[in-house]
């Protein structure tokens, strides 16, 4: 929610101290544009994986300023448990949080998605990222093995069901994966090949100026 102290972005860095929070660079904000745009050598970062990044530094500095352990993966851990879908999880790691005087709902509620990463780079810092234009299938490559993987593994689900007696016909059908993209602001869900061929998810919330493809 935008605040007088700026986009929600502006205001988590001046409610947790997050300015001199990037590792490598003198502000969190001219960190953000360099590995948003892959300055200084870097692979450049999505918004979704920048946003995790920026999330978990948050994460960090709170865990920082109760005394509770932050090293090795410990906050990528309990990231993923705090952002689980799984409710039990959720929940066990809110509990966990709060046994280290952490508010770990205000802490969730302070986060920020991918769309106020995106406008936060693109609006309040000004930035301006050239569309990659390179002939790249690795993408695309990577998605199919991910479909391929997950259709291994229901088959085979699949087949143990068949043979507990719990499902029939699993020999003679076919699995088809397919991936859906979901918008984060609206009921909004479509294939990925879509998305991909029309540049956006969500025409109302996620429509920027399309990049080559």
């Amino acid at each position: 929610m935008p605040t007088d102290l700026g986009c929600k972005v502006d205001a988590a860095v001046k409610r947790y101290g997050l300015e001199s929070a990037d590792p490598v660079y003198e502000s969190i904000d001219r960190g953000l544009l360099a590995r948003w745009k892959g300055s200084d050598d870097r692979t450049p970062m999505g918004y979704r994986s920048l946003t995790e990044w920026f999330n978990k530094r948050l994460l960090k500095r709170v865990y920082d300023e109760h005394g509770r352990d932050s090293l090795g993966a410990r906050v990528d851990s309990d990231y993923e448990a705090l952002r689980s879908d799984d409710e039990l999880v959720r929940e066990e790691m809110i509990e966990s949080l709060s046994a280290d005087g952490i508010d770990a709902e205000r802490v969730l509620e302070d986060m920020v998605s991918y769309g106020t990463m995106r406008n936060h780079l693109q609006e309040c810092l000004n930035g301006d990222k050239a569309p990659q234009t390179a002939e790249t299938e690795w993408e695309r490559e990577s998605i199919e093995v991910a479909r391929e993987v997950a259709r291994e593994k229901a088959e085979r689900a699949l087949s143990s069901l068949e043979t507990k007696g719990q499902i029939d016909g699993v020999e003679s059908s076919s699995i088809e994966v397919q991936i859906q993209l979901s918008c984060e602001s609206c009921p909004t869900r479509i294939p990925l090949e879509v998305a991909v061929k029309q540049g956006y998810v969500c025409e109302t919330h996620d429509q920027t100026p399309a990049a080559s493809h």
